[in-house]
Parts: structure tokens; sequence; C-alpha cells
């Protein structure tokens, strides 16, 4: 059971880089409180009869870690779920369909020869595994949230498997290219690219605390990714989100 991962009393954190990613979650908040702190604004309040913080990361992985810590010592988090975009590089991963990170590893960190490449330099770790039981409510919940829904004529695919990040908005194929093919040579199949998840799973570990994400498939990492990313996230990401988080709360809420 999920609750066995987070502690009694402890709030569940919602974080996203952009307030598109959670629009509708504050106004659904009950007892919603705004804190302001770290640069940032923080809202508590009950989310489907459970307790819960949602926060805005930005973009990137230093402020997506900034905002972790934050909910963990600021905000007492018991545990982290990220909803957002990313673009798709999975050979069966199309727009409009959703990944839930099994594990998270960063494609812009290298501290070879010092280090094996993509290991996360003093920690004899490559990839940051999500907590199982936090994935597969994310799983259950994206199976039940996406129902009836459709993009571009198509029933939205739900995927399980590796995300990497990086500070790098990924939009072009030769660089996605080349960001998968060295991944793969390290032995590392990578279904998406974003610019925060592996930072936030990072954080979660150290702490020990449970992380689960799931990303809504905005583009395919390509030329026109930058064009596609607006639009998306306005109209469909959100949408997505929404029903999703909604769902995940609701099933956590009847095992608190």
């Amino acid at each position: 059971m999920f609750a066995a991962h987070r502690p009694s009393g402890r709030p569940l954190a919602i974080l996203s880089a952009l307030a598109e990613e959670q629009d509708g979650l504050v106004e659904q908040l009950q007892d919603g409180q705004r804190v302001r702190h770290a640069g940032r604004e923080f809202w508590q309040g009950r989310l489907g009869g459970l307790h819960v913080v949602l926060a805005l990361s930005r973009i990137g992985k230093v402020a997506a870690a900034t905002t972790s810590v934050a909910l963990i010592e600021r905000f007492d988090a018991g545990a982290i779920v990220f909803t957002g975009v990313a673009g798709g590089v999975g050979s069966n991963v199309q727009v409009g369909d959703v990944v839930v990170g099994s594990a998270y590893v960063q494609h812009d960190m290298d501290a070879s020869p010092l280090f094996p490449r993509y290991q996360i330099p003093l920690t004899g770790q490559t990839a940051f595994a999500a907590d199982a039981a936090l994935e597969r409510a994310l799983l259950a919940a994206c199976a039940v949230g996406l129902q009836g829904l459709q993009h571009a004529g198509r029933t939205p695919q739900i995927h399980q498997g590796l995300i990497a990040s990086g500070d790098r908005f990924v939009n072009g194929l030769d660089e996605t290219r080349g960001i998968v093919e060295a991944l793969q040579s390290h032995g590392h199949q990578p279904l998406a690219v974003e610019m925060e998840g592996a930072a936030v799973a990072q954080v979660c570990h150290d702490y020990g605390l449970a992380f689960a994400a799931v990303r809504s498939i905005s583009d395919r990492a390509d030329a026109a990714a930058h064009v596609d990313f607006p639009l998306f996230v306005r109209d469909v990401a959100s949408v997505y989100a929404r029903r999703i988080i909604t769902e995940l709360v609701r099933a956590l809420a009847l095992n608190d």
C-alpha cells in the first residue's frame, strides 16, 4: 500500500514546472492556503480528501531540486509526484501518449573519466528508480483518468520506462538521435526527455522519499518541438494532468 511509503500526516507534494501543467488543481483545493517560500508559491490544502501541497518548480534541474528540497524541509512532504510534459524518444511513444517513469537518468551528466558516464559522482548510481508503489498508483490513475480521451484521432497510450533529464530543451533530430544512441550504448533505453525529473528523483533518493512522475508527450523532440509545445501544454497536457492527479489523490485517499 502507498500509505506505507508516506508517513501518516505528511502531505503528498504535487510538482510541475509550469502553471499550465497544474491548471485547475489549485481551484479544487479545499481549505487552500498560499505560502511564499524560496521565491516560489506553494499551495497547501486537501484535494480529493488527501492532504497535499502544490508547487511549480520552474524549468531545469537546479530549479526542480531547489523546489523539491523546499517541499521536504519547509512543508514536510511525505512523497513527491511530478506531472508535466516531455518529448517522446521511444520508438512507439507518440504525441498525445503519456509516460510513467520507472527510472530517471541525467542525459547531460558526464564526469568521465573520473566516474562512468551518466553516473552521479560519489553515489555509485546512474538511474534513480521510482517508488514502486507510487508508480503503480500513478499507472492506475492514468488508466482511469484518460478513459474516453483522444488526441489527433487516437487513444492516448500509457508507457512505462526510463525518462532522461537534462538542462536543454531537446528539439532537433540529430540532437535527439545523439542523446538516445549515447544512452543506449551504456545500457539505457529512454522513452522520453525532459528537464526536471532526474533531479527530483535524486533529491528524493537522498531524503528517502517516494517519488514518481508522469509525462504527457507534447512532441517528438524534433525541429517542430518548440512550435508544438505551448499549444499542447495549454490544450492537452493541462487536461491530462488534472484528470490523472484527480484520480490519483482520490485513490490514495481511500488507502490513507
